[in-house]
């Protein structure tokens, strides 16, 4: 038999609207309201701000190891900004900016940080879900309440992020096609920034795009300038009304860059040269948006300023909230309050067991 040619769809587009020196393209500006344009700017500014805070205090042994955000501000709150109140958010472990900006607290960050699990009670629940460590799963749990969202006839999008070395987990690929053969309404939002802790991403994959990936699963993809904030949000914006549509789910790669280290336990110097991070420091998200706010006449010198140090103050009382917090917070039978809404049997006993003993050792301790 003869061959056959197959025609397909393989056209995948990449969107810049801000260039790297501030310049904007006027056709596709997507005209956001000033209020919103500033808000977005303080928000970056702070998550900046607070990832140089955050390292401070891990390097004195005041939290743990932690995730640094610095240089993926604009893919985080570009796409977070599109979401309605009812939407959900379903992060990994490195969007501390866009969990803030949905409403979780800086004294709930530096908790988690330090190793108290009081810190998931601080804030009030919405349709947010906590950090997700194990690489990739949290994609599946997006697509689950899309899907559910998509069932009950709700009008609700689903925003998962992820990084680029996610999408070599088989969970990636799981959760890409069943929201695609069901037409669920989420929003893959890959942050290639460049690096799977060591391993680049021309290391992961032969793909010469992640955004192309979205093909094999039938289904909308679209590569953007993931420093540029503007365009974050109008490709997020046109996913989201595609799924609110039942057009399906998208997925949006945002090129960007880790400028820190993976982890605080990381040493990234042994794996990649300061002359590409140089390169990406050129190509800075808050620096782009501050010179076109500025030309926008939204922004001023002094109100650069004065958005700087009301950030500082913010930032410090948080700090100074978290670790007074600290003093009084960790009794380790709260272990035993989450798990269950009435504690079983064996649970209650055993919790029992636990008070006798604490009492006894402080007993003990105090005889001493």
């Amino acid at each position: 038999m003869p061959r056959r040619r197959i025609e397909l769809n393989d056209h995948i587009a990449h969107l810049t609207i801000l260039d790297e020196k501030g310049a904007v393209d006027k056709k596709l500006d997507p005209h956001l309201p000033p209020a919103l344009l500033l808000k977005l700017y303080r928000a970056m500014v702070r998550g900046r701000r607070f990832d140089e805070r955050l390292l401070d205090l891990q390097r004195q042994g005041r939290i743990g190891t932690f995730p640094p955000t610095s240089g993926q501000e604009a893919a985080q709150l570009g796409a977070v900004a599109v979401l309605q109140p009812e939407d959900w958010m379903v992060p990994a472990f490195r969007e501390t900016a866009a969990e803030v900006w949905r409403g979780r607290s800086l004294e709930s960050v530096i908790l988690a940080y330090g190793g108290f699990s009081e810190a998931a009670s601080l804030d009030p629940p919405g349709p947010t879900l906590p950090v997700s460590i194990p690489v990739g799963s949290q994609m599946l749990h997006a697509v689950g309440i899309g899907w559910a969202a998509r069932y009950r006839g709700e009008d609700r999008v689903a925003l998962t992020f992820f990084g680029d070395g996610a999408t070599s987990e088989g969970d990636f690929h799981e959760a890409m096609n069943f929201a695609a053969v069901f037409r669920a309404p989420v929003i893959f939002l890959c942050q290639n920034n460049q690096w799977a802790i060591s391993i680049p991403r021309t290391q992961q994959t032969r793909s010469p795009t992640i955004a192309q990936k979205a093909l094999a699963y039938g289904m909308a993809g679209i590569q953007v300038d993931g420093n540029d904030i503007l365009a974050v949000y109008a490709a997020v914006a046109e996913a989201a009304d595609r799924a609110r549509a039942g057009g399906g789910p998208t997925l949006v790669e945002c090129e960007t860059y880790r400028m820190m280290m993976h982890t605080t336990a990381d040493d990234p110097k042994r794996y990649r040269s300061e002359e590409e991070v140089e390169g990406w420091r050129r190509k800075d998200p808050i620096t782009r948006f501050e010179i076109y706010l500025q030309r926008r006449r939204l922004l001023t010198k002094a109100k650069i300023a004065a958005i700087a140090q009301e950030v500082l103050e913010e930032i410090q009382a948080a700090v100074d909230a978290a670790e007074a917090k600290m003093r009084t917070i960790g009794d380790p039978v709260t272990i035993f309050d989450h798990a269950y809404a009435e504690l079983t049997p064996a649970l209650r006993a055993q919790r029992e067991a636990f008070q006798a003993e604490q009492a006894a050792a402080t007993k003990e301790g105090s005889d001493a």
